[in-house]
Order: C-alpha cells, then structure tokens, then sequence
C-alpha cells in the first residue's frame, strides 16, 4: 500500500489517497497558528503587558470553549486600546514567521490553477503584507481601528460585516468558489482552531495543522508533525499520463 495512516505526523480518514490536486479549485488558510507560526493577536497583548490575560481567551476560543468568538475577539481587542500603530510593524518584523511548508504548499496550488485564499480572525495590518509576500489571490480579515496613531480597542465595520468569525470564513469560501464557478466540494480548507469548521465542515477536503483536539475529531487530514506542504505526500500535483 503506497500510502498509510501510519505515516508518522501524517494521519487520514474519509479519503482515498492519492488525490488529484487537480480536482480542486480553491484552497483556504486560516492564518495565525496555521499559516504562520505565531497568533498574532497575542504577541500584540506581550508588547503591552497583556499576553497572559489574552492568550488564555485566544487559547479558550480556538479549543472552542468559548462559543461567542465575535465577543471574544471585541474583548481582546479591547485589551490593546491605546498601543501604538507602530508596534504592528514590530510584530510583522520581529515575530511573523512563515509555517514550514507554506509556500511549497501554495506554489504547488497556484501551478495548478488554485485560487489560494487567506481567511482569518486576525488583522489586515499582517494579512496585507502576507497576500503580497506570498502571492495571495484574496483575503478576508479584520480592520482595527487607530486613532492619532493609536489602537482604540475596537474594529472597522466592513461592507460584508463586522468581525471574521468561522461562519465569515465559509462564507467568504462559498463566495470564491461561486466565483469560479464551482462547488464547495471543491475546496480544500486548512486551520488549527474551531473557528475554521464551519469552512473545514463545508469543503471538500479538511486539514487539520497541529491542529486542537476539536478539529482533529473533524478533519479529513491531520498534520502533526513537518510543515504544511506535508499534505502534497496524498495529493498528486500533476495528472498522471
């Protein structure tokens, strides 16, 4: 058998490998804690003091303790008001790093003719200069608010809505897929948190990156160990001939 669940950090169920990355259209990453290292949001709290106070909600709400996400985010941000614009810098600069994988994995996508989508809890202060670094096609996150080049704790009403949350990440899925005129069998959707299952629920195939315990229970792919792009070792990027 050329493929096995027992593969060291490489688990399956539901699929049939090897897959044809040529069966989907779209892909979609979460991004804090699956297509980089960091979550964002708490190395903010660190640079003012707060990382204890929100990484434990931050923790909470990807374990899926706390089932009002979009409270929960309003509460963290909360915490930041009054940070200075630019400590954002210093995050991206200082404490970004790329996950293991991640443009291997969305360079073998696009040569395939993927649309790869970013959808995520966090903010387009980071998500902007990710798209570009990374060749992105399309983006949905947060805006935070900064007043006199300070953070007022709270975010920017957007035309599709307030806050990203995991029903916004389906639903953003659902709107590229329609745009290429596919289904949502046609997606792949990869996250760690329980805010990616409504996406991970809706797709056609799951992956779970280093994922928490409610997502392993749903994913069709779990990767617990090596990068992102451990997911090309069930998917054939090229049609056999």
């Amino acid at each position: 058998m050329l493929y096995s669940s027992t593969v060291p950090g490489l688990h399956w169920r539901g699929i049939t490998p090897p897959l044809a990355l040529s069966d989907y259209k779209v892909i979609a990453f979460d991004m804090d804690s699956t297509l980089i290292s960091i979550e964002t949001l708490d190395e903010m709290a660190d640079l003012m003091g707060k990382k204890t106070e929100v990484a434990a909600l931050t923790e909470a709400a990807m374990r899926g303790d706390i089932t009002d996400y979009k409270q929960s985010l309003r509460d963290r941000v909360a915490l930041l008001a009054g940070m200075p614009e630019s400590l954002l810098d210093k995050v991206y600069d200082e404490r970004v790093r790329i996950n293991p994988g991640a443009e291997t994995l969305i360079a073998a996508c696009k040569a395939a003719g993927l649309t790869c989508l970013l959808v995520t809890g966090g903010f387009t202060c980071f998500t902007d200069r990710l798209r570009q670094r990374l060749g992105l096609d399309d983006v949905r996150a947060n805006v935070l608010e900064v007043l006199d080049g300070r953070l007022t704790g709270k975010l920017v009403p957007q035309p599709w809505g307030d806050i990203c949350d995991g029903e916004e990440k389906r639903r953003k899925l659902a709107e590229v897929c329609a745009q290429r005129g596919v289904g949502l069998d046609r997606a792949i959707a990869v996250g760690d948190g329980a805010n990616d299952l409504p996406m991970m629920r809706a797709a056609g195939l799951s992956v779970g990156y280093r994922a928490k315990s409610v997502v392993r229970q749903t994913v069709n792919v779990v990767i617990d160990e090596g990068g992102l792009d451990r997911l090309l070792e069930l998917i054939l990027t090229k049609n056999p001939k």
